[in-house]
């Protein structure tokens, strides 16, 4: 499907334009030189967006981008049937329980959710990454991070960070088909706002002192679990503050249209 899929030139080289901005912008603010994944936020955008940051042209051997969020499931699943495989998909939004078997069972290429905050949404994507896995022994196990509410906000989702620790243990200890790798958290607007690379983002600072006691309660090193912090308004303060992962939608596909208006496949 994606073979037949027409992408404009114009929109595909204003998309690695913007997509160029960002790298660049990360690399300035990357004073460490640790590796940061680009999360470029998809979500409500049409496949061929995708598709011309991921694959720009046929003769291309190398993809120019893997990494790539969404937040509606079944938008994700319409996607990763009509996209190519090598895509790296990444569930970041409120997920429920009753479709997390789906997801994990159905996008052989889902390469982490983010937005795991309960057990038994851990157990569901158990379930559906171990079916899967039966079926395809080549598929890999399923990443997750555990979303941490550092804000306190009732809005939020995300556990409570003195609830981090048992639930990441849940993950190592029940779930063999699963790999914690991090944690995440989406910060107040207000902070998110306000924070540039000289101030120190509160919610930032919360996640890396879950982090701490995490790592201390599972017996590992710190620099074991990611840091996934930071979106278009305060990626770089958060790179500054040790985030290994940052998510990018709108600075790089432009605004989103309204749910109810958008497309997964533009018509000719």
């Amino acid at each position: 499907m994606a073979d037949e899929m027409q992408i404009n030139p114009q929109r595909a080289k204003q998309l690695a334009e913007n997509l160029a901005s960002i790298t660049s912008r990360i690399n300035a603010a990357n004073k460490s030189n640790r590796n940061i994944r680009l999360i470029a936020v998809s979500k409500l955008k049409p496949a061929t967006d995708i598709l011309a940051l991921h694959r720009p042209s046929q003769q291309e051997q190398q993809p120019l981008h893997t990494h790539f969020g969404e937040n509606y499931v079944q938008e994700l699943l319409e996607k990763s049937r009509l996209l190519p495989r090598s895509i790296r998909w990444h569930f970041i939004g409120g997920l429920q329980s009753n479709k997390c078997k789906q997801l994990a069972e159905q996008v052989p290429n889902l390469w982490c959710v983010s937005s795991v905050d309960s057990e038994k949404k851990c157990n569901e994507l158990e379930k559906g990454r171990k079916a899967l896995l039966e079926k395809d022994d080549k598929v890999e196990k399923l990443r997750v991070m555990v979303q941490v509410n550092t804000s306190g906000e009732e809005s939020k989702s995300g556990v409570e960070p003195g609830d981090a620790l048992a639930l990441c243990k849940h993950v190592v200890e029940r779930c063999p088909h699963l790999e914690l790798i991090g944690l995440m958290t989406i910060g107040a607007i207000a902070r998110s706002k306000a924070t540039t690379p000289e101030t120190e983002n509160e919610d930032f600072v919360a996640l890396k002192e879950v982090r701490e006691k995490v790592a201390e309660g599972l017996g590992w090193e710190e620099d074991r679990l990611e840091l996934s912090m930071g979106m278009s308004s305060d990626f770089e303060g958060a790179i500054k503050m040790g985030s290994t992962e940052v998510r990018v939608g709108s600075d790089i596909f432009g605004e989103r249209p309204a749910k109810k208006d958008a497309v997964v496949v533009e018509k000719g």
